[in-house]
């Protein structure tokens, strides 16, 4: 596996004021850890190495703002690099970039030419053929993929919501269990009550009423006959 260090000596002897030149250098690993203690290469050439991974920790060098990747055959991961403006990948064996890479939100500049792109982003992309059309390319791509990532994220969201909401059914369930056997509790509660009351109410004697007072002589109603005429 051939390094930097190894092929072309020390990594700050090739560095030109803020451009670190590592072209045609046979490199097939890309020296992270070195080129992590130069934060003032802030333009890096890697075109024509054999490279065909960048390990995660490329993505910590966050100082770049000009990346040539350019006749490599690289995945095209470079999300975390929030600070390119200028990106040239072709012939890089790319069919499509990835939703993170709609957060190079200060990208200008962007060469997709030679890759087997889909057909959609190959016609997001255009020709890249001069300044113009590659500045181009960057606004679309990054428009696309932006909205691309916010429906992904709305996606992902809803799914959260319906998640949660599964995981809510069975307690809904429960609670609508438990109203219903209260209810269900309350009701014969109060008929149990209404038929306390009613069997009460019949064991009380009942009163006389509409009932004529009888006479002390006899019939009742009658005059005495001392009081007739």
């Amino acid at each position: 596996m051939t390094k930097a260090g190894s092929k072309g000596g020390n990594l700050r002897d090739k560095l030109d004021c803020n451009e670190l030149d590592l072209s045609l250098s046979d490199l097939n690993e890309v020296p992270v850890k070195e080129l992590g203690a130069l934060p003032e290469a802030t333009i890096m050439d890697l075109s024509c190495n054999k490279l065909t991974t960048l390990l995660s920790d490329f993505c910590g060098l966050t100082h770049l703002v000009k990346l040539d990747l350019s006749k490599n055959r690289l995945p095209a991961d470079f999300g975390r690099l929030v600070n390119l403006q200028h990106l040239d990948l072709l012939s890089n064996r790319l069919v499509t970039l990835p939703v993170s890479f709609a957060q190079l939100k200060n990208l200008k500049w962007l060469d997709l030419k030679d890759n087997p792109l889909d057909a959609i982003l190959a016609k997001v992309a255009g020709d890249c053929l001069d300044e113009k059309q590659c500045k181009q390319c960057a606004d679309t791509v990054l428009r696309v993929l932006c909205m691309a990532q916010e429906g992904l994220a709305e996606r992902e969201a809803e799914k959260k919501r319906e998640a949660k909401q599964r995981a809510k059914e069975p307690q809904e369930q429960e609670a609508q269990k438990r109203e219903k056997a209260e209810e269900k509790e309350r009701r014969r509660k109060e008929y149990d009550a209404l038929k306390a009351a009613k069997r009460e109410q019949e064991k009380k004697p009942k009163k006389e009423t509409n009932q004529a007072p009888k006479s002390k002589s006899g019939s009742p109603g009658q005059l005495p006959a001392c009081l007739k005429k």
